[in-house]
């Protein structure tokens, strides 16, 4: 795999687009910059008494349309390049589905697997206590991501509560319902691709009850997606990837086999009646939709062109680079890109910030149809940009995204 990073991609990105709308230099410059970010060491007692001292951050990329909403990762290879990519990502995919919100993003460089639960509660909290003037109901609210769970997100939360001396249940979401959670929050951003991959096919022409469909990668958001594609559109599921490998079924797999091996054996491996495929094979499958759900980078120069999916639906975010966008541009593959086809998390996390305003829950009804409508406007949206420029869709998207921004920056007097 390229060595890839991938605050370059963004910048590359947003190059681009200031190309394709003739913008300033100066608003360019702006807009490749975050506005803010804090960079913290955390001690932390382990079991066995000793201290050991973590890395993490907090970017708060822009903040023109709102208060800034971006998830937290634990993970062993945490960057601040990685951090600030995600931030600015939160800040387009805000703006594309309309929510009145800049972007942020926050890590911690650890590996939560070797972590207790004593360990892991103590490290939430003591980011919490690092970022807390950072943070706010009104400032910036955080969320779950790679590695951070709802249970994380509870302990962020009490741990807010307890410094600013009130309940503050507002300050986090991807809470469990209980803490002021949201329903549908789980399976939010697979869902929400799910509903960009049925307009797509309506587009292409493509009847979803006969499609063939390969997941790469099966944590939280390609297992939902391997479930939803065959509950939904019943769909047929021919291979399932995780960072161990890959399992392959002409006659398909069953999402939950899948899930139960994943979980007994951490890897998808071994799943009843597949064969074994790699990971970088699957990417090369003829599938009607390939779903990326895994990490940044895996389609490139070097295997873009052998990409045969009909649909790129990202649920991943950066998992394709600039150059590889322009060849599966120019194969005709139609590509969702990451911060529209993953923007279902943030979207159900604003609307649990919405219910915690009003202190009025939700059904999970009613979070699927305002899903709905949101990402499917937020869909035809970008299709139409992309038709009225002749550019890809992924231009497309940050087209119409930046252009949100920097009305508002505009307006608000900044350029």
């Amino acid at each position: 795999m390229e060595s890839i990073n991938p605050f370059e991609i963004v910048k590359q990105q947003i190059d681009k687009c200031a190309e394709i709308m003739h913008l300033d230099p100066s608003i360019t410059s702006m807009l490749k910059s975050p506005v803010r970010e804090l960079h913290v060491s955390m001690p932390v007692r382990m079991d066995d008494g000793s201290v050991k001292v973590f890395q993490g951050f907090r970017v708060q990329y822009n903040d023109a349309r709102g208060i800034t909403k971006g998830g937290i990762r634990f993970h062993p290879e945490e960057t601040i390049d990685t951090v600030r990519a995600l931030a600015a990502w939160m800040v387009w995919k805000c703006a594309l589905l309309d929510l009145p919100l800049g972007g942020a993003k926050g890590g911690v460089i650890c590996n939560p697997k070797e972590l207790s639960s004593y360990e892991l509660e103590r490290l939430s909290r003591a980011y919490v206590r690092s970022v807390f003037q950072f943070l706010g109901p009104e400032r910036d609210v955080p969320a779950p991501d790679v590695y951070t769970t709802p249970q994380i997100m509870a302990w962020m939360m009490d741990e807010y509560s307890i410094i600013a001396q009130k309940p503050q249940f507002g300050v986090i979401t991807g809470k469990p319902p209980a803490l002021g959670g949201s329903l549908g929050r789980g399976d939010a951003t697979a869902r929400g691709g799910m509903y960009c991959i049925r307009e797509a096919a309506k587009v292409l022409g493509i009847d979803l009850s006969k499609a063939t469909v390969a997941v790469h990668g099966y944590g939280n958001a390609g297992y939902h997606a391997a479930r939803l594609c065959s509950d939904l559109f019943g769909s047929r599921i021919v291979a399932v990837c995780d960072s161990m490998g890959g399992a392959s079924s002409a006659d398909g797999i069953d999402p939950e086999a899948a899930r139960e091996c994943k979980l007994s054996t951490s890897t998808v491996c071994g799943v009843p009646d597949t064969e074994l495929i790699s990971g970088d094979d699957l990417l090369e499958m003829d599938v009607d939709v390939l779903i990326p759900a895994a990490i940044e980078g895996v389609i490139t120069s070097r295997n873009a062109r052998k990409v045969r999916a009909k649909i790129v639906a990202e649920l991943a975010n950066g998992p394709t680079t600039p150059e590889a966008d322009d060849i599966l541009y120019e194969n005709g593959v139609h590509v969702i890109p990451d911060f529209l086809c993953n923007a279902g998390g943030v979207t159900v996390s604003y609307f649990e910030m919405v219910q915690n305003f009003y202190l009025y829950p939700w059904t999970e009804a009613d979070v699927h149809e305002r899903l709905d409508k949101k990402m499917t406007a937020a869909y035809h949206s970008v299709v139409n940009t992309s038709r009225e420029y002749g550019i890809n869709m992924r231009q497309a998207a940050y087209v119409r995204a930046v252009e949100r921004v920097v009305e508002v920056m505009r307006l608000r007097g900044w350029v």
